[in-house]
């Protein structure tokens, strides 16, 4: 893994210099008006509408659109700040081409049943990105196969070979990190490379996150990206261990609004954050109703706090899993005020707090939980 990965840092250099030469024509001939041109070909897409979309603050923003005739299209803006990424989508398709688009000529072609395989030309930072992704096919194949074993295993009822293999690919998992956390610190002034710090950046605390961050050039400072992970940063210092968690209040089944504070007062309090639709919780959710029934005498509390959206789905979840606890939800779904104030990205999560409110521990599950809980609480 060690030679594959010197070696594709290097690849990375030579093809990035080639997607430099292939456009340099193209950038001595453009006007020296900045703007961006995206036209092409979408085959199969007669009369359907065309979307140019972005991502802003988490929701939608269209950009512009257009009619396709006999699949054609051409979109013309005015400059951007800087190279980003961007969404093409089709009305009544699902899925969408995110490529990066630039002040420049772009051509963009394919068929319309599988935009995410379409053909992206005239961008430099497109194609850095092109190559970046091809750089990283070794570790999903690898993975690919490994979770084909990983069935197969599962099928036998060999364990072992479950365990086995599970330990394989969380191996794989950490070598990929590292070849993006190098990929970071060599390609520092890429456009590209504020996403891939975002990409990984859910595995970071803040002090490794503002590390990575501190690498980036400055001229990258303006990015949504940076700005995002600046943010995140100062949010994962505000709940890091030891410190007091912040307050918040949302309403719980019945309406009732309920602050986090008046549930803090029990020797130990788990802040549970999960949601009805996230399978990974539907599964912890059994071990945290053991681990509150074994110690729930004993000073141990949980307050759950959904991403959901749907109240009947919430409400179904908390009965079907026996979940009885406090819980609350602004119904707001990945929007949720209480998880941005606790950067969570991803769940389940959860934080574990003392009488005081101040946070002992972060993202405890499985047996770890139930060994955390009986230490604290001396058992």
């Amino acid at each position: 893994m060690i030679f594959y990965f010197c070696y594709s840092l290097n690849f990375m250099k030579m093809k990035r210099l080639l997607c430099l030469l292939a456009i340099t024509t193209f950038l001595f001939s453009c006007s020296s008006e900045e703007q961006y041109v995206i036209k092409g070909n979408l085959n199969g897409g007669d009369d359907k509408t065309l979307f140019l979309k972005k991502r802003e603050s988490g929701r939608w923003v269209k950009i512009d659109s257009v009619v396709l005739d006999n699949g054609t299209f051409e979109f013309i803006g005015g400059a951007v700040d800087y190279p980003d990424m961007y969404y093409l989508m089709v009305e009544g398709n699902r899925g969408a081409k995110v490529f990066y688009l630039e002040n420049s000529s772009i051509t963009i072609s394919g068929h319309i049943d599988t935009l995410n395989n379409l053909t992206v030309e005239g961008s430099v930072t497109q194609c850095e990105y092109d190559n970046y992704n091809e750089s990283l096919k070794p570790f999903y194949e690898k993975n690919s196969a490994l979770y084909q074993e990983l069935r197969a295993a599962r099928e036998a009822g060999n364990d072992e070979k479950v365990a086995s293999i599970g330990e394989e690919r969380n191996t794989l998992f950490e070598d990929m990190q590292n070849f993006q956390k190098e990929f970071i610190f060599t390609n520092s002034a890429s456009y590209i490379t504020p996403n891939i710090l975002r990409s990984i950046s859910y595995e970071m605390d803040a002090e490794e996150l503002m590390k990575y961050i501190g690498q980036l050039d400055l001229k990258l400072a303006e990015t949504e990206t940076s700005v995002f992970l600046i943010a995140r940063v100062e949010a994962l210092k505000k709940v890091a261990i030891g410190e007091i968690a912040p307050d918040f209040t949302q309403n719980d089944p019945d309406g009732n609004p309920v602050k986090l504070s008046d549930v803090v007062g029990s020797k130990l309090l788990l802040v549970d954050f999960w949601a009805a639709w996230c399978s990974p919780c539907r599964v912890e959710n059994p071990n945290v109703v053991a681990v509150y029934q074994e110690f729930k005498d004993r000073g141990f509390n949980v307050f759950g706090i959904s991403l959901d959206s749907e109240k009947e789905d919430w409400l179904k979840a908390i009965e079907d899993d026996n979940l009885t606890w406090q819980h609350v939800s602004d119904l707001q779904g990945w929007n949720s005020e209480a998880a941005k104030l606790y950067a969570v990205s991803s769940i389940p999560a959860n934080f574990l707090l003392d009488a005081e409110g101040k946070i002992l521990a972060t993202n405890v599950r499985g047996d770890d939980l139930g060994k955390k809980v009986a230490e604290i609480l001396g058992e």
